[in-house]
């Protein structure tokens, strides 16, 4: 491979040399939503975070089996192993269906992340239809003496499984202060310690989302759909599990324990967490109400938004920041991100008509190399700008006439651009649509007002013959008392 890429391992808190199990295959998982609300800001970043890896990986040459899964089914309201089903008492609210919920919002989330051109994974598998999986890896827990059952409800013993095994690798909590600091909530007491996790848990009477199980009639805890679907699309151990960083306890925690239980052995070789994006240095979430919805943000309808902001407006905000660093919400900075776009795309614009010289004032073949050490160096995609503006300051240098370049190294300019900022950014280039949508706008306002001129003049032979016209161009002309109406035909 050309690239070698490094990716910081939150598992071994350093960059590693990316190296497949299964060369050129890579599995990569990534925890998707919980689908009982509007997709929000903070649903964008870990999305377009993992869109950027698996766009580069195949760039690659890498073929990715990419698995993201929908929540439908067991996250409880407190992320906890009591309360109310998040889908379920969305259902009830709205005298809905859970699976009509559930179909809703996994709809919503679907149309704001194609417009935010995120690329749809591998496989999309669902918790409440893995539910098999999910009771056969209880089973096989079970046998290797990792959990026990209380009145109907199965639950991981954390403290057995810490005399063999480390719980706490990858957040770095230790069980003592888990026994000092784990505060013990209303229904936990039938836990032999609070911070044993449910694998199952029976159905209270009112709970609406059950199966039947060897147990009870109940439902899965949250963290073992994730390893059940894993395992079964990505085999027993895979190269990537990815999330944002809020994840690492206790879900993802809870994950490796229960795959090391029931498997043997440690399911993910590079686990990766992107950062938050926060309000005021607050996190970013429905439970703490300082969310905005990504509507919201293409629409502009909410009170801390200054105006709308377009689908790549919003992409690119996100990738200016390192996927590892906090990312915190402001109109300037949103503000400032749609003009550096605007600027980015405008270059490129400009890269399809630049005169060529005998010789090149840069040196391009270095830029190109600056840009993909960037990549390579655990997605550094603030460097990769830093070093996309050089190329852009240039383009615009050589449209001024104060530098100059030769036929190849403008085509191999125009190559490097087109492959970082459409193919691996997954940018779009919005401002020219804007552009040309304006210039319409412009054109058919002049040939229609001269329409209506050539009718005030009675030339209705002219007149028609422009309406007809640009009905075969797929324009549709309406005459209206007070001027015109003009559409494009569907």
């Amino acid at each position: 491979m050309e690239h070698q890429l490094f990716l910081y391992n939150t598992l071994s808190r350093k960059k590693e040399n990316f190296i497949p199990l299964h060369s050129p295959l890579v599995g990569m998982y990534v925890c998707g939503p919980t689908v009982y609300g509007e997709p929000h800001l903070g649903h964008a970043r870990p999305t377009i975070t993992f869109d950027l890896l698996f766009r580069y990986l195949q760039f690659c040459g890498y073929k990715v089996r990419y698995v993201r899964n929908i929540t439908d089914v067991g996250h409880l309201e407190n992320d906890a192993d009591e309360g109310e089903d998040k889908i379920a008492k969305k259902a009830r609210l709205e005298a809905l269906e859970p699976m009509e919920i559930a179909q809703f919002y996994t709809n919503s989330y679907h149309e704001a992340m194609e417009k935010l051109n995120t690329l749809p994974p591998s496989i999309e598998p669902r918790a409440s239809g893995h539910i098999f999986e999910q009771l056969e890896m209880i089973e096989q827990i079970f046998e290797r003496g990792f959990a026990y059952e209380i009145n109907g409800s199965v639950y991981f013993d954390v403290e057995k499984y810490s005399q063999k095994f480390h719980y706490g690798k990858l957040s770095g909590r230790v069980l003592d202060e888990l026994f000092a600091n784990t505060r013990e909530l209303e229904g936990q007491r039938e836990k032999r310690n609070s911070f044993d996790f449910a694998l199952w848990k029976k159905a209270k009477p009112e709970h609406i989302m059950r199966w039947n199980s060897k147990w009870s009639e109940g439902f899965p805890g949250w963290h073992l759909e994730c390893s059940a679907m894993s395992k079964k699309y990505l085999g027993e151990v895979f190269d990537i599990h990815g999330g944002g960083m809020d994840l690492i306890f206790p879900h993802h925690e809870c994950e490796i324990a229960q795959s090391q239980a029931a498997f043997g052995q440690e399911a993910v070789k590079c686990w990766v967490h992107n950062n938050l994006i926060t309000i005021n240095g607050q996190k970013m979430g429905k439970s703490l109400g300082n969310f905005i919805t990504l509507s919201q943000l293409f629409t502009g309808q909410h009170s801390l938004l200054e105006k709308s902001y377009s689908p790549m407006n919003i992409r690119f905000f996100i990738l200016q920041a390192h996927y590892r660093n906090p990312l915190d919400f402001s109109n300037s900075a949103l503000q400032a991100a749609e003009k550096a776009y605007q600027r980015l795309m405008s270059a490129i614009s400009i890269l399809e008509k630049l005169p060529v010289s005998e010789k090149t004032s840069i040196d391009v073949e270095n830029l190109r190399k600056n840009c993909f050490e960037a990549l390579n160096d655990d997605l550094n995609t603030p460097i990769l700008f830093s070093h996309l503006f050089e190329g852009v300051r240039f383009i615009n240098s050589v449209n001024a006439g104060t530098e100059s370049i030769a036929k190849n190294d403008l085509e191999t300019l125009k190559k490097l651009f087109n492959e970082i900022v459409f193919d691996i950014l997954g940018l779009q280039n919005e401002v020219s649509d804007s552009q040309n949508s304006e210039i319409l706008d412009s054109v058919m306002n002049l040939l229609l007002n001269l329409r209506i001129e050539l009718k005030k003049e009675k030339n209705f032979t002219l007149a028609d013959k422009i309406r007809n016209e640009l009905s075969q161009f797929g324009i549709e002309v309406k005459d209206k008392k007070d001027g015109f109406e003009w559409n494009l035909k569907k």
